[in-house]
């Protein structure tokens, strides 16, 4: 049949499916299964997305003897889990999250070894340029689930170059881990390929029903199902995203030149950093730490910035970043967001400017809780973190939905 032929075929027999009570992802593979009989793929688990979740899920399948079949609706993962800064902030996440990001971070140093992608023990280091943020990392050394070492100036230069004048100290948290997320991602997606894991890339996943996946290309049958899409959840499944309210959260990031060649092995955050993070949320200094922010820079919470940066071996740093939460963003960017970042990045460094390499916009998934975990149907599990904690979590997280479908 003609693939003309084969989608009003398709759509012809989703229409008559409306009304029903199936849900819209089975009813469009039951109509399509109508129209091209037969699976164009077989296996264990099919996976859609080839992010980091996705991937997290077909490492840990493999791992228990599952065959895979992971379905990419682009030639290359090319959405949040590469738009990051590769930073892996164990320490300061809590509850479920921190026991994903304990499982992650060993799961990314094995990695490493196996699929041949850079990755450092390097840790953390908070810079304190005011007094309320140190008494918030005084207060969180005395609770973190890490080792946190706290640091006058000299002791936060002496890891990390930093000439900002107004510099009082700091913390270096030194359970944390960095990966270069554009080598990272696809040398997983590689090393899986290599352990026997068929890569379906540019197909897009249009709907389920019984150990059924429906694609642009055909069928795949599987009795387990993980849809890790990410922000697109709303593509396959509109109402879920309705209902627990996941939006896209836009952010804007920029790669510059460091600074005379300066070296940063550790991560770099800052005071607005303590606003972000669960580990630091309980410190009793926080509240206190907020409103100064609103009171004398009510532009950067405006803004929602995350102040941070890392450097990946090329010298480059990664800066950012500013968060705007939507359905739907605008395609257009903001050069006034882009010059506040350089602005206080370059006050942070102690320098009067940055010479810009890069510059995009992040997007990932953001919603009322840390995971989204929707099971629809037996066997089929819908995953995505649901704040910028992805390459922090998704390991551990994939570990524990994986657990479950076997």
């Amino acid at each position: 049949m003609a693939r003309g032929g084969w989608w009003r075929g398709m759509l012809a027999r989703m229409s008559a499916t409306e009304g029903t009570t199936k849900p819209r992802a089975a009813a469009a593979a039951a109509a399509a299964a109508a129209v091209r009989p037969g699976p164009i793929e077989r296996a264990d688990l099919v996976v859609v997305g080839a992010g980091i979740v996705g991937l997290a899920h077909a490492v840990h399948a493999v791992e228990r003897g599952l065959s895979v079949v992971v379905v990419e609706r682009d030639d290359a993962a090319v959405g949040a889990s590469i738009r990051n800064f590769g930073h892996g902030c164990v320490t300061a996440q809590t509850g479920p999250a921190l026991r994903c990001a304990r499982r992650a971070r060993a799961d990314w140093l094995r990695l490493a070894g196996e699929a041949g992608y850079w990755a450092a023990e390097s840790g953390t280091v908070v810079a304190a340029r005011a007094e309320d943020e140190l008494a918030v990392l005084r207060e969180f050394a005395e609770r973190a689930p890490l080792p946190v070492r706290l640091l006058d100036a000299g002791g936060v230069r002496a890891l990390v170059p930093l000439d900002a004048p107004e510099l009082l100290g700091g913390a270096y948290l030194a359970g944390d881990v960095r990966v270069n997320p554009r080598e990272a991602v696809p040398a997983i997606a590689a090393h899986l390929a290599r352990s026997g894991v068929r890569f379906l890339w540019r197909t897009s996943a249009l709907g389920w029903a019984d150990g059924r996946l429906l694609t642009s290309r055909g069928t795949v049958e599987a009795p387990r199902i993980v849809a890790a899409v990410g922000h697109d959840v709303d593509r396959l499944l509109p109402e879920l995203a309705e209902d627990v309210g996941v939006r896209r959260c836009a952010l804007q990031m920029l790669r510059v030149d460091s600074p005379g060649g300066r070296r940063f092995a550790p991560a770099v955050l800052t005071g607005l950093s303590l606003l972000r993070y669960s580990g630091f949320a309980a410190c009793p200094s926080i509240p206190a730490l907020r409103a100064r922010f609103a009171a004398t820079a009510p532009h950067l919470l405006e803004a929602d910035l995350n102040l941070m940066f890392t450097q990946w071996p090329d010298g480059l740093l990664t800066i950012g970043d500013t968060h705007a939460r939507a359905v739907t963003h605008p395609p257009f960017h903001d050069e006034a967001l882009d010059s506040l970042l350089l602005a206080e990045i370059a006050r942070l460094l102690g320098v009067p400017s940055l010479a810009v390499r890069e510059r995009w916009r992040g997007v990932y998934a953001t919603g009322p809780e840390e995971f989204l975990v929707h099971r629809p149907e037996p066997g089929v599990a819908v995953v995505a973190v649901t704040t910028g904690i992805g390459m922090t979590t998704a390991f551990g997280l994939a570990h524990e939905i994986v657990e479950t479908l076997t």
